[in-house]
């Protein structure tokens, strides 16, 4: 299951140095001047997640996988883009693609670097670039929802359905508002409206990149952009892009002392990918033995068959059951072994809904 995040913003607020923290490497041209990142980079990040490594240690595992999202760095948009403006109309497109974006947000002053509207104002940055999203959703709408009711006169099922889902966002898009705040009443409503791929739909996690000294408590800009978040139920997190180079270029051993010293219990890298995992209501299980032990991505909900189906379309196509222990009953007995005698295996079938944290075991036959 491969899972996007597109990191976008305004040109030359950390767009590209979260990036090549984020994947540690130089994949993406770190400059300072707009339109440095013409084509969108990709990379893939393991998600942390401690409760893999204590697994590992108990079940004795040479090697440790754990789940990944992409991240997709994608250049900087401007006001008009929407319309073309700048690269707008490819930068869009590569927006559409993603399953959710990371919105950075410049949270911090530096002459030296350049700022495409001459101010510091994270709430103005990023109603630029919603505005932009909007405008595009809408001019998309406005031609799609009348040709659908129009075919829907003809007794069309399937259009009348997508006139109605997708005539519903149209009107919150003309009232300014996001399309994310259409409520499908049905499986088949939200398909229509998962199908249009409306940039407004996707869910949003606010990067505020703040300087070093703000890095552990924020700043008052980065605060606005949290109260912001926490207005439209979204996510934010703070992150000093700069520190994160600093980190992912040093030795693994000498990164815990410098977070110290810095009054950071952890990465901002690690806050980001978490909180984009949450952002698209994904959860973990894990499989665990002698060669290796893994982690793996499910949607939340997911039942039995279809996590199964994660590892391979053979286990979910012949799934018989999930030999399923909870995380904290591994951990306290010890393992496998301690948990069947205890009681605390578990056989589930295929209407079981896999819990966070579930270690599995599937059996199949094809």
């Amino acid at each position: 299951m491969g899972f996007r995040c597109g990191i976008v913003g305004l040109p030359n607020v950390g767009k590209s140095t979260l990036f090549n923290a984020l994947t540690e490497t130089q994949a993406a041209q770190a400059a300072n001047y707009p339109f440095c990142t013409i084509e969108p980079n990709v990379g893939q990040v393991g998600v942390p997640d401690p409760r893999l490594d204590e697994i590992a240690r108990i079940a004795g595992s040479a090697k440790i996988v754990p789940t990944q999202l992409a991240f997709v760095d994608i250049a900087g948009l401007v006001k008009g883009a929407s319309k073309g403006e700048g690269l707008g109309n490819q930068f869009l497109g590569n927006i559409r693609e993603v399953d959710a974006i990371v919105h950075v947000l410049r949270c911090f002053e530096d002459d030296d670097i350049q700022h495409v509207a001459n101010k510091v104002d994270p709430l103005a940055d990023a109603e630029v670039v919603e505005t932009e999203l909007l405008m595009a959703d809408l001019e998309s709408l406005e031609k799609r929802v009348p040709a659908a009711a129009k075919r829907a006169t003809t007794g069309d099922k399937e259009s009348k359905l997508i006139a109605s889902v997708l005539g519903q966002a149209l009107e919150l898009l003309r009232e300014g508002k996001p399309a994310r705040l259409t409520q499908p009443q049905d499986d088949e409503e939200a398909r229509v409206f998962a199908q249009a791929q409306l940039l407004t739909a996707k869910p949003i996690l606010y990067v505020c990149n703040v300087a070093e000294e703000d890095a552990a408590t924020g700043n008052d800009l980065s605060a606005k952009v949290f109260a912001k978040a926490e207005a439209e139920g979204a996510q934010a997190v703070v992150v000093s892009a700069a520190i994160e180079s600093e980190i992912v270029a040093m030795a693994p051993e000498d990164r815990t002392d410098f977070l110290n010293e810095l009054g950071l219990e952890e990465s901002g890298l690690a806050r980001v990918i978490r909180a984009g995992y949450e952002l698209l209501g994904l959860k973990t299980f894990f499989t665990a033995g002698p060669k290796e032990a893994r982690a793996w991505t499910f949607p939340n909900g997911a039942k039995a068959p279809q996590a199964a189906g994660e590892i391979h379309t053979d286990f979910e196509r012949g799934f018989i059951r999930a030999e399923t222990i909870a995380y904290d009953d591994y951990v306290a007995l010890g393992g496998e072994g301690p948990a069947r005698e205890a009681g605390k295996l578990r056989q589930e079938g295929k209407e079981y809904v896999v819990k966070d944290g579930d270690v599995m075991l599937f059996k199949f036959n094809v």
